[in-house]
């Protein structure tokens, strides 16, 4: 099957024609270098930059998160490019290692899903963290932003192959047109780029203000699950399950689960802050310097002297009995006792 490669498009009311392919390699037959794999390539290229620029900033090593890459990044590829085949909406066969690669020139199975390569990439990069000793978290957060630059490049290679565009559109400026299309269609890899690249700028300054590790990474999949989910409504070329596409499931589900952690976190956090002020409010303070605390001692002090006085003064009344009974004068009674006396022994 003889395969289109270039185009009369107009974008944005401005007419242009290129071919897709941008060169070709004198390799066997001839190896053609389509401008959809330079986008990815440049994508990909300055998302390294940025994150081993970056990686100091979120406490990790450069050398070993070297080594997550080499060994995470063909994985990656390769997922994105099984996901791609698997929900293939034209249900075209594979029949050879070629085909399966994307190197049959353009026959209706070249390409790559990047839900695929966000799912190899975060499972090969969880299993090469733990083996390097690199905190998985922060990697993460790291590999979201990464994601955002690589995906808001990469879509332009979907306008250099004219595809994941969109349903018809009224709109003349906004629509996008080539001369295999009846009408003005929703160039869907712009819209998508466009909000990869918003994504990126938020993440680049939440990073900054970056309150746990993950963060960055769900607020990732939040962000783009949000995105994708509406853009992917727009798309002609998925396939669905039951009455959404298969993107739009995942998107949806990706949002739910990443949005719960963030409100979950947040609140684990602020109830931590609350416990951790309430117990140093009561820490720092000295018994001994709360006036109503030593009032009260102060108090029961005082009656224990009360009470001490008290026993005192009686055992001093009965001393003071004793003694008046042995030192007092013989009085009347006694003198008329004693005139009894010697009366009777006369």
């Amino acid at each position: 099957m003889q395969t289109l490669t270039v185009y009369d498009v107009t974008l944005f009311g401005i007419h242009m024609k290129f071919d897709s392919v941008a060169f070709t390699l004198p390799i066997g037959g001839g190896w053609s270098i389509y401008w959809y794999g330079i986008c990815i390539a440049i994508g990909f290229l300055l998302a390294i930059i940025y994150c081993f620029k970056r990686a100091p900033r979120f406490g990790v090593d450069v050398d070993r998160l070297t080594d997550v890459v080499l060994v995470t990044t063909p994985v990656a590829l390769l997922s994105a490019r099984v996901y791609y085949i698997l929900f293939d909406p034209s249900g075209t066969k594979i029949k050879s290692l070629s085909d399966f690669f994307g190197f049959s020139g353009g026959n209706g199975v070249s390409g790559l899903a990047i839900y695929g390569g966000v799912i190899g990439a975060a499972v090969m990069g969880l299993v090469m963290c733990r083996l390097r000793k690199v905190n998985v978290l922060d990697v993460f957060d790291l590999a979201a932003s990464g994601f955002l630059i690589g995906q808001a490049i990469g879509r332009w290679g979907n306008f250099f192959n004219q595809e994941a565009y969109g349903s018809y559109t009224n709109s003349t400026f906004w629509g996008m047109t080539n001369q295999t299309l009846d009408g003005n269609v929703h160039p869907c890899f712009l819209y998508e780029s466009i909000w990869c690249l918003i994504g990126f700028v938020i993440l680049h300054f939440l990073g900054k203000k970056r309150r746990f590790s993950g963060q960055l990474a769900l607020t990732y999949g939040a962000w783009y699950g949000f995105g994708r989910m509406f853009i992917e409504g727009l798309r002609t070329d998925s396939l669905y399950i039951g009455p959404l596409k298969v993107s739009q499931w995942l998107s949806g589900l990706l949002v739910i689960a990443c949005v719960a952690l963030l409100i979950w976190k947040f609140r684990k956090m602020a109830e931590a802050k609350v416990d951790e002020t309430y117990t140093a409010m009561f820490d720092d303070i000295d018994p001994s310097s709360v006036k109503g605390v030593s009032y009260y001692e102060g108090d029961e002090q005082e009656g224990a002297d009360s009470t001490g006085d008290t026993e005192d003064t009686t055992g001093s009344e009965q001393d003071v009995g004793d003694t008046d009974g042995e030192d007092a004068e013989p009085s009347e009674n006694d003198d008329s006792n004693d005139k009894n006396n010697d009366g009777g022994e006369e």
